[in-house]
């Protein structure tokens, strides 16, 4: 029986369909050096498990039991720089990426075409509790790619990528507020990338669901505008320099002590910041 996976990497999908159940998970990295230019040493393959634990490389295909076409996520580097690795991302029309959000955003949120559709994925999209939501506790939404996580860029481990000071902000937002995580990817991406970053059982703050694209709608806008939080990018570059998610904690601290939100614009999340700070 011939076994045929789809390796993630760098935001390109690699599909492999030259193995058999007789390979093993080495042969497997062996066609994946052959494809991505990463070495076998230098692969970790999210997913493959044999009785729980990140399967051998001496283990055979067929004893995982894998689906035709099951996508494996892989992180590693090629042996050149860092930098020259950076894999493009084929863009994908259909989702406007929140770092290019609308000016005239109000306008589209009120289009009836728009609420409808927001209202059929209410009645479908079914949440999963993972923790129940705590009485008086505002909720905080938010977006893994480039925020809390920089999915573009190549490393060995998730770690690498996750951006500075997530945890002491996690740890930090969840006095205040009910943590939810989001991401226009499916669910089985979101779940291993929370794992691998250490924030699904991190015992200082619990998230209250995660939502994946199956609870997004796309619409259609004039013009694409304004940059909010600056993103996480090329995470090799900037985790030295990046202190965004510090100065977010806070912000989200001053504005907990507030009975409103409705008067806030959170566009100038860091001028209201440095007015409360000099007063």
């Amino acid at each position: 029986m011939s076994v045929s996976v789809i390796i993630k990497w760098g935001g390109q999908e690699y599909s492999i369909s030259s193995l058999s159940e007789e390979d093993t998970v080495m042969d497997l990295k062996q066609s994946i050096k052959s494809l991505t230019g990463v070495l076998p040493e230098r692969q970790k393959l999210l997913g493959l498990k044999v009785k729980g634990k990140p399967a051998e490389d001496e283990v055979k295909l067929g004893s995982l039991k894998l689906k035709p076409n099951t996508k494996i996520m892989m992180m590693g580097t090629r042996e050149e720089s860092l930098e020259e690795v950076l894999a493009p991302h084929p863009e994908n029309d259909d989702v406007v990426n929140d770092f290019d959000i609308e000016e005239e955003v109000i306008e589209v949120e009120n289009r009836e075409e728009n609420l409808a559709k927001i209202a059929r994925r209410v009645k479908d999209y079914k949440v999963e509790e993972l923790n129940p939501p705590r009485e008086g506790k505002r909720l905080l939404v938010l977006d893994v790619d480039y925020t809390l996580f920089d999915h573009k860029s190549c490393a060995e481990s998730g770690q690498e990528l996750m951006r500075p000071y997530l945890h002491e902000f996690l740890t930090s937002a969840y006095e205040d507020y009910d943590i939810v995580i989001w991401s226009a990817t499916s669910m089985k991406w979101i779940d291993a990338k929370m794992k691998e970053l250490g924030v699904t059982d991190n015992p200082n703050y619990k998230i209250t669901f995660m939502l994946d694209s199956a609870a997004m709608i796309t619409v259609h806008t004039p013009k694409r505008g304004v940059v909010e939080i600056r993103p996480f990018m090329k995470a090799h570059l900037n985790r030295e320099k990046d202190r965004e998610l510090y100065k977010l904690s806070q912000y989200l601290k001053e504005i907990a002590k507030l009975e409103d939100f409705s008067g806030l614009n959170h566009k100038h999340w860091e001028r209201y910041l440095s007015k409360r700070q000099h007063h």
